[in-house]
């Protein structure tokens, strides 16, 4: 196999994919989803966050344990082909490139659509928009598919287009998604002890008690397992990684440990800026209204609307390599043509 990819991203990018994928606008609402299953009992959602967390970091040692073996074109299928077979990586690059990947990043693209229209009507209300919500109150209408399929080829243009742009663009939204998230643990956890708030919710009982602590615990741990889902998609620039081998493992246990840091700093700093009645009922916008006022809280929907950008490019960083793993290795539709 002849493997032609230029060596352009370093260490930071690659920490940058890991964090940046798997952190998207989940983060902003796991927490209302936390306190909902555990009905209310802080330290039980810790520990819940905690046990989701590691077992990411066994998964993440596993796949950092295999990229430091095999490198060829695209960590998921390479690590496929070694344990099972070619067939099997083949059928893995088949499932990554027309299922895994498109629906992932369509996905993405409809959120961050979602949130820029949020962000949009709520800061100008009087702006001609046509925004339709729903009884759920999400947003639906022409208007969010269109900007989603906006988002999506700009998104795609800029990734086959030039690559190292992508990278930048990744890294930057990922700084950017982090600060909204560190403001709020830290100011979260300091108003929180300053107003009692977040002792309250620490020590207060469950609200109700349906079924044992261990099946709540294990729900709760089921609810943040898709919060820590994303991360292996990182594993596909591993053939445009200077120093692969050393900086891949690198970046996914540090990318790991910095996603378990940031979620349980925010769902405890997010815990001092409401009750947990308010936090279940109304989520976390709550408590950044309460925090920062509601100007700023509603520019936490133009936080929410770059997260998701940042999955999607991070996403579509994966997707547009989806066919040339398989075509680098003379399989495919057409190979010659798409492993240019």
């Amino acid at each position: 196999m002849n493997n032609k990819l230029e060596r352009k991203y370093g260490l930071f990018t690659a920490i940058c994919m890991v964090v940046g994928i798997v952190i998207g606008s989940g983060v902003f609402f796991k927490a209302q989803t936390i306190l909902q299953i555990t009905n209310g009992d802080m330290p039980l959602g810790v520990i819940a966050w905690l046990i989701g967390g590691a077992i990411m970091l066994a998964c993440i040692l596993t796949f950092a344990g295999m990229s430091q073996k095999y490198e060829k074109v695209n960590g998921i299928v390479d690590y496929a082909e070694a344990t099972v077979g070619p067939k099997y990586g083949y059928y893995m690059g088949w499932f990554l490139s027309t299922i895994y990947y498109p629906s992932l990043t369509a996905a993405l693209a409809w959120l961050s659509a979602r949130y820029t229209l949020v962000f949009l009507t709520t800061m100008f209300p009087n702006m001609p928009l046509l925004i339709h919500i729903n009884e759920g109150g999400v947003v639906v209408g022409p208007e969010c598919i269109a900007l989603m399929l906006f988002y999506l080829c700009c998104s795609y243009a800029v990734n086959a287009l030039s690559p190292k742009l992508a990278g930048k663009i990744q890294a930057s939204t990922t700084v950017i998604k982090l600060i909204p998230l560190g403001v709020m643990a830290i100011v979260g956890v300091i108003a929180g002890l300053a107003s009692g708030q977040l002792t309250e919710n620490f020590v207060a009982p469950p609200l109700a008690v349906v079924g044992s602590k261990g099946s709540i615990l294990f729900a709760a741990v089921c609810a943040t397992s898709f919060a820590y889902e994303g991360w292996i998609i990182a594993t596909s620039i591993n053939a445009e990684l200077k120093d692969a081998k050393r900086n891949l493992p690198k970046a996914l246990i540090i990318g790991g440990i910095i996603i378990i840091a940031v979620y349980i700093a925010y769902y405890v700093g997010v815990a001092g800026g409401a009750t947990v009645e308010t936090l279940m009922d109304e989520g976390a916008t709550s408590a950044f209204v309460n925090i920062f006022g509601g100007v700023l809280g509603n520019i936490l929907n133009l936080f929410i609307a770059i997260s998701c950008m940042g999955t999607m490019n991070g996403l579509m960083l994966g997707c547009s390599r989806g066919l040339y793993s398989l075509a680098a290795r003379g399989e495919g539709p057409a190979p010659e043509i798409f492993r240019q």
